[in-house]
């Protein structure tokens, strides 16, 4: 019973459970808050699609991209702003306004009857992707530095929002729309949008408290921009673009990947595609823990490790190449008694031909084909054959041709082992995601929201900037695998980077970090 009193009275013990308690509230608020926004940043990925196909508003192809990376690169840039009132401001406040503004462009989408309208919403309503930079720095006040890696990463299964839009975004619309026969109807969903996102601000403003780094509010802008010009800072922005940016790129780019490659259909790429990014998203926790168990320089040793194993397994092209093979010449003068398919004479001398068999391997795939085209295949087969170039009665030079080396090379890029290869890159970049972000509040902790935001700025750019790369390797290889390529070359540039710092600050100080 005394135990029990004393229990009950002991305020020191009382402040610890109840701020863990605080601090569980704030991260459940936070990752919510943050899943709602991400879903609207990427509203536009299923909304303009479903705009651009029926014509509703004219848009072209061209259009299209340029308004599904609108609200990407607005959101991008907002995050170092965003990062700096955090930090001197506290999360409450600016998360508060940045939803309601998106709130504000997410609704002024549902007025829309003009494209410049849309990409103007867009650019209002991308703030909403600019809620990361809030999130990271307003969780990671909350929580003691060996507990911020794995809080971090649960606050980043928010990126999870986009693959609740592309599940559920579709079904909506074509409820809204009447299976399509009130196609007006549309403007229904970017209200629901709103209203969810409004109903969180409301929600968010009553639930949390405010809560801002010490001394924050002493320091100047030029003291909270300092950290930008360390180096360090650029390597994390580094990694994040790879891990990150080219998440998001990929996430997009997959979809005509498949259509293009594989010949699927629409619902069946979309379905594949998620299969990378949805597990990505939620893994981010799995991130978190790891980094926070094991430490977040060993993890990001093993991210960029698989991602340049993985990326570079999917480089080489699904291919059907017919090629020149080894030949048969004439090893003396003498003229062409007799040529069938597997030999050719000369005089007395009979030379030896490799035929094609009953069945070349181009016949095969084709009586084979519709199985193939599914992806049987796992190893790159090859067949060689000679065929004849002389007559019989034709005069022979010695190391004149006497049969023609042909090679058929095909390699189908199996599907499934492709599917499988993307998958588990999806699950390391997700891994990392998490890890670039638990190196922050160890060696900026004071600064949190303003290097996490410059990191995220700089992958939210590659979000926007790697598609329109793949865009230009494609165009200029014809290749569609020269995306992977240049995924690769990034991560061993990153890998490499990585290693060659940690082996000067070795050097410099053994035992520090």
């Amino acid at each position: 019973m005394i135990s029990i009193i004393r229990f009950a009275v002991n305020p020191k013990h009382n402040r610890v459970m109840s701020d863990r308690a605080l601090a569980n509230r704030m991260l459940i608020l936070n990752t919510v808050a943050f899943t709602v926004c991400f879903a609207v940043w990427t509203m536009y990925g299923v909304l303009g699609a479903f705009l651009a196909d029926k014509q509703i508003i004219p848009i072209s192809k061209e259009q299209l991209g340029w308004l599904l990376g609108v609200p990407i690169l607005t959101g991008s840039i907002m995050r170092l702003p965003v990062g700096l009132l955090t930090d001197r401001y506290g999360g409450k406040p600016v998360y508060i306004g940045v939803m309601l503004l998106a709130t504000l462009g997410v609704a002024s989408v549902s007025f829309a009857t003009s494209y410049a309208h849309l990409v103007i919403s867009g650019l209002l309503f991308g703030m909403s992707g600019a809620a990361f930079a809030v999130g990271i720095a307003y969780t990671s006040v909350f929580f003691p530095k060996e507990k911020q890696g794995t809080a971090l990463g649960i606050f980043g299964v928010g990126n999870a929002g986009s693959a609740l839009t592309t599940l559920l975004a579709p079904l909506a619309l074509q409820r809204i729309t009447q299976e399509g026969s009130q196609p007006e109807g549309w403007r229904t969903l970017p209200l629901i949008y709103a209203g969810c996102l409004f109903g969180m601000t409301i929600l968010f403003a009553l639930l949390t408290k405010n809560r801002v780094t010490e001394g924050a509010n002493q320091k100047t802008i030029r003291t909270m921009l300092a950290p930008l010009k360390s180096v360090r800072v650029w390597r994390f922005g580094a990694y994040y673009f790879l891990v990150f940016g080219a998440f998001v790129a990929l996430a997009q780019w997959l979809v005509p990947y498949y259509l293009n490659v594989y010949g699927m259909s629409l619902a069946m790429a979309g379905l594949m595609a998620s299969i990378f990014s949805l597990p990505s998203g939620l893994i981010r926790a799995l991130g978190g823990w790891l980094s926070d168990k094991f430490g977040a320089r060993a993890t990001m040793y093993w991210v960029l490790a698989s991602c340049v194993v993985l990326f570079a397994l999917v480089v080489a092209p699904r291919m059907d190449i017919m090629s020149p093979g080894e030949g048969v010449l004439a090893d003396r003068a003498g003229t062409v008694t007799q040529v069938s398919q597997d030999r050719v004479q000369i005089d007395d001398k009979t030379y030896a031909l490799q035929a094609a068999g009953g069945s070349t391997l181009a016949q095969t795939l084709s009586s084979k084909g519709s199985s193939l085209s599914e992806g049987t295949l796992i190893l790159p087969r090859s067949q060689s054959w000679q065929e004849p170039v002389v007559e019989v009665g034709q005069k022979v030079k010695k190391r004149d041709l006497l049969a023609r080396g042909v090679t058929h090379v095909y390699f189908q890029a199996n599907v499934w082992i492709f599917t499988v290869i993307v998958f588990l890159a999806g699950i390391m970049m997700g891994i990392g995601k998490a890890a670039v972000y638990r190196h922050i509040p160890d060696y900026f902790p004071d600064e949190v929201g303003v290097v996490g935001g410059i990191v995220g700025v700089i992958g939210g750019l590659g979000g926007f900037v790697c598609p329109i790369l793949f865009g230009y390797l494609l165009k200029s290889t014809g290749l569609w695998t020269s995306c992977w390529l240049f995924l690769a070359v990034l991560s061993v540039i990153c890998l490499v980077w990585m290693h060659i710092t940690i082996l000067k600050m070795a050097k410099q100080a053994p035992a520090t970090e």
